[in-house]
């Protein structure tokens, strides 16, 4: 977990896991993060290799080829393969841009 919040700082944006309270979420763009499940690598009834998978939603009011562009370029130094997607969130006129990559659990 060290290792990800290292690299949460990395992006200079502010962030949370999985939300902000309620009225303090700051002004886009911001970062939310989320590790929905893990993948470790078993046998023979025992953990030999933990990995999680790691989900970096980077918010933001306009799209921002700029804020993408530093986020990618942090993942890649940190050598993380990621997979990206984005989207519109009409309810909330923000654009979402996600990141998804796993990442060894110390």
């Amino acid at each position: 977990m060290d290792r990800l919040l290292s690299l949460l700082r990395e992006f200079n944006f502010p962030y949370a896991y999985h939300h902000f309270a309620e009225g303090e979420s700051p002004e886009p763009p911001f970062l939310i993060y989320l590790i929905p499940k893990n993948h470790h690598f078993s046998a023979d009834g025992k953990i030999y290799h933990k990995t999680m998978l790691v989900r970096l939603e980077l918010y933001s009011d306009k799209k921002d080829i700029e804020n993408e562009s530093t986020m990618e370029n942090v993942l890649e130094r940190n050598d993380i393969y990621y997979q990206k997607s984005s989207l519109w969130i009409e309810s909330e006129s923000l654009y979402e841009t996600i990141y998804e990559f796993e990442m060894e659990e110390e």
